[in-house]
């Protein structure tokens, strides 16, 4: 059980398919594309050394930059900040090397099967994250309105969070066929995902998640929804989502995108920076050795992007922070699409315009973490009364909402997150330096824990981000409100320009936040390989026969096209 409040089944049967994070709207194999021995693809060898853009250095445009080195292209990465985007690993001024705060993504699905083949490509290690009530976690103290409770699993809490988690999983099973869709997503059975997922999506797209909670009869309780709303299932509470569209938390829910998380040893910024160093053992038309490292001057990318717009023959002509114009047959832009808007200055005649209602449509959530680093683990230490951990990762209704408790052994340095929160609750802490922000955490664990001095562990300064409050990022990730499937799907579908006119042909969005699955790195990559096929099926280039890409099978498994009138 990894969950406070379980999903809606708990699988027996240990033989079952692994789950992936494949669909529900398109449901393609990128990992079986991504480990076919014929790789992905090729174009013609004219095209050979051909330079194209790649706007953005987080995971999405490093693996774009990466595959397309591989077939023989040249990319060019710009990037505004620094190599991993939200990826973000960071340490802490005089402390230990090895102490590392992961101040965006820091926990990773099974599921994401795609982003796993590059974890395993660039040879990093994972480990069990630890979420409320994982195995990985000794503890999770659930602390609602004053009252708190101490858990080792959740038959330690009381029978109300029992009658929550049993109310979820009859909520999902009764509004939105789980388990149904669950073995379908298991089984890669696409007629069905098809069928399950097309009624859902014309039935579901109005609908917010705390509205789908309260048309259901097993949620007619308003104690049990507030509940819900503080503990939720995996990672937390879920209350932050429940002005968004329950689509977007079907799509965790179905494909286990919230349980048994696993964090990268090291800090999950490794995985991009490897990408950038790493010489692929089978590269077109470059010598070996050659990296994206080596095709850059001084191993850097280029600088942030100023300008885009089309020119003479389609083609994109960009312009950095640098004033260096260069001019390109295609790009992929895989930062924040809200930058489109504002930090960089666009041609409208870049994109159709009802991709640019998306893209000003586009709802980012906002997010802020605070870490501080101590002198070793000592929650593991036992209260002489109780016999319990002195404190515990710790779920709770105060300003922190959730604190987690990181460390690489009894004996070594640690690190606490002492707060990560969401929307509202991230919006709290942005006008508070960091230690305005830490005094405020220590006020709120010290009234959970009345015998814990965390302060007098604290060995070095916090850290502390708000990603809404990032220049180049200005929020943490996308989350669909109701109503707003049509415009993920055309910046989803973006890839296959095909069906564009030839004058709004040649860049490419990608990300996590053109993805159906905004808010994880999977998102990121399966995007980036569209954007990749995108690019080779434009310079005239093909996949093997024997490994369809995800534009060769497009019109097999289109995402659900909804009516406009």
């Amino acid at each position: 059980m990894t969950s406070t409040v379980p999903n809606a089944v708990e699988h027996a049967d240990e033989q079952q398919p692994p789950i992936t994070m494949f669909g529900p709207d398109f449901p393609y194999a990128y990992d079986d594309f991504l480990a076919h021995p014929a790789g992905l693809g090729q174009i013609p060898a004219t095209e050979h050394g051909t330079e194209v853009a790649v706007i953005g250095g987080g995971l999405s445009g490093i693996v774009a930059a990466y595959e397309l080195m591989k077939m023989g292209l040249k990319p060019v990465v710009y990037e505004a900040d620094r190599i991993g985007g939200r990826l973000r690993t960071v340490g802490f001024e005089g402390c230990d090397e090895s102490l590392t705060a992961e101040m965006g993504a820091m926990r990773f699905p099974p599921s994401s099967t795609a982003l796993q083949h590059y974890i395993d490509l660039v040879g990093l290690e994972t480990r069990p994250f630890p979420n409320p009530l994982a195995e990985a976690t000794p503890s999770t103290v659930v602390d609602l309105k004053g009252e708190t409770h101490y858990a080792e699993t959740i038959d330690d809490l009381p029978q109300v969070y029992r009658d929550v988690a049993d109310a979820w999983n009859r909520c999902l099973e009764e509004g939105a066929d789980f388990s149904d869709m669950n073995r379908a997503l298991r089984e890669r059975d696409v007629p069905r995902i098809r069928e399950i997922w097309s009624r859902l999506v014309e039935k579901l797209d109005n609908q917010t998640f705390y509205g789908f909670l309260c048309d259901s009869e097993a949620f007619k309780s308003f104690r049990h929804r507030e509940i819900f709303g503080q503990v939720g299932f995996g990672t937390g509470g879920w209350d932050t989502d429940f002005p968004n569209s329950i689509l977007e938390i079907l799509r965790v829910v179905y494909t286990e995108a919230d349980d048994h998380h696993r964090g990268i040893v090291g800090g999950s910024q490794q995985l991009p920076l490897r990408l950038w160093e790493r010489e692929p053992e089978k590269v077109v038309h470059w010598p070996y050795g050659t990296s994206l490292k080596s095709l850059h001057v001084d191993g850097e990318p280029r600088p942030a992007v100023t300008r885009l717009h089309r020119t003479a023959g389609n083609r994109i002509t960009v312009t950095d922070a640098g004033g260096d114009i260069r001019t390109y047959r295609a790009a992929i832009f895989t930062a924040q699409s809200w930058l489109l808007l504002s930090k960089v200055r666009c041609d409208d005649e870049l994109f159709p315009i009802d991709h640019w209602t998306a893209i000003e449509r586009t709802h980012y959530m906002e997010s802020s973490k605070l870490f501080v680093p101590v002198d070793r683990p000592f929650w593991l230490d036992k209260d002489e009364e109780t016999g319990r951990d002195v404190m515990s990762m710790t779920l709770t209704d105060r300003m922190t909402r959730g604190t987690y408790l990181l460390d690489d052994g009894p004996d070594r340095p640690a690190v606490i997150c002492l707060s990560y929160t969401w929307c509202d609750d991230s919006l709290k802490w942005l006008p508070l330096s960091a230690d305005e922000r830490m005094e405020v955490m220590l006020k709120s664990l010290s009234e959970i824990y009345p015998k814990v001095d965390v302060r007098k562990h604290v060995i070095g300064n916090p850290v502390t981000v708000s990603w809404e409050n990032e220049p180049w990022f200005m929020g943490a990730f996308k989350a669909n409100l109701p109503g707003h499937y049509r415009y993920q799907r055309r910046l989803f579908t973006h890839f296959m320009q095909d069906r564009l006119p030839e004058d709004k042909r040649g860049v490419f969005l990608a990300g996590d936040d053109i993805s159906w699955t905004a808010g994880w790195a999977e998102g990121a990559v399966q995007t980036a390989l569209n954007a990749v096929w995108g690019v080779m099926h434009h310079l005239g280039g093909s996949t093997d026969p024997a490994n369809p890409g995800p534009g060769d099978v497009y019109d097999e498994i289109a995402p659900v096209e909804l009516p406009e009138d």
